[in-house]
């Protein structure tokens, strides 16, 4: 998932260097969306993993 939001991070700024305003800005709100879905699935990971390890 993280892999993806770089990869249209990216892709924004090859746009926006050739002056492709509107697919760098689409590119860059597409990038901002799956960062913070990956990031909200690592937190919820990150939380479940806490609760299901046996405290010892």
């Amino acid at each position: 998932m993280l892999s993806w939001a770089i990869m249209f991070l990216v892709i924004a700024l090859i746009a926006a260097v050739l002056g492709f305003g509107g697919v760098a800005g689409a590119a860059t709100g597409i990038a901002k969306i799956l960062f913070f879905v990956f990031l909200v699935l690592f937190l919820i990971s990150l939380v479940s993993g806490a609760v299901r390890r046996p405290v010892s």
